[in-house]
């Protein structure tokens, strides 16, 4: 039974956090603890892009950005997976340097110095320099890139399928076990 600390940063995809809680939900049984922290942009960009407060309604604990008393601020909780999903440049960077200045920046820094598993999911285009040394920062501290870059063989019939593209993928790289589009299967 996994724990796995999801966070939604602020910036624009609320489209991937929906479709990875929703999943999240199919795969119960491979979880003991979802802990979800998320920014204030996040919340206001899901009633921008999504029309609704959804996040609200979802069966895991969820956190503010400034509590420190959540249990996966400290190695000792183990939490084994860290997903940022959509990640924005701001959350990559202060990751990247080490800053941890809230819940979901100090949940980072834990993952990577417990050598566990961290998974961002930047979404933004093109990228700078300043965001490619950022991503190589976070890669040879143990991290993982997985960008929004949906894939388009699956004959994906609408959004939610597309977004489905990349969220399984990340689903893959956490160590779960769910059915999904496998290339050549």
């Amino acid at each position: 039974m996994r724990k796995i600390v999801v966070a939604v940063a602020g910036s624009s995809g609320s489209i991937y956090a929906k479709v990875l809680f929703d999943r999240l939900l199919k795969i119960k049984s491979q979880w003991q603890a979802v802990g979800v922290v998320m920014s204030k942009n996040a919340r206001l960009n899901w009633k921008l892009e999504l029309g609704n407060e959804s996040y609200l309604d979802y069966p895991f604990d969820v956190y503010e950005k400034d509590n420190f008393a959540a249990p996966f601020a400290s190695g000792s909780a183990k939490y084994d997976t860290m997903v940022v999903c959509p990640c924005s440049m701001g959350t990559l960077g202060r990751i990247a340097a080490g800053v941890s200045d809230d819940l979901l920046t100090r949940a980072a820094d834990v993952v990577l110095k417990e050598r566990r598993r961290l998974i961002l999911v930047p979404r933004e285009t093109p990228f700078s320099l300043i965001h490619l040394r950022n991503m190589t920062t976070i890669t040879e501290a143990g991290g993982i890139i997985c960008p929004a870059i949906p894939s388009f063989y699956s004959g994906a019939s609408d959004m939610e399928a597309l977004a489905a593209t990349v969220v399984d993928r990340v689903l893959d790289l956490s160590g779960f076990e769910m059915e999904s589009y496998r290339w050549g299967e």
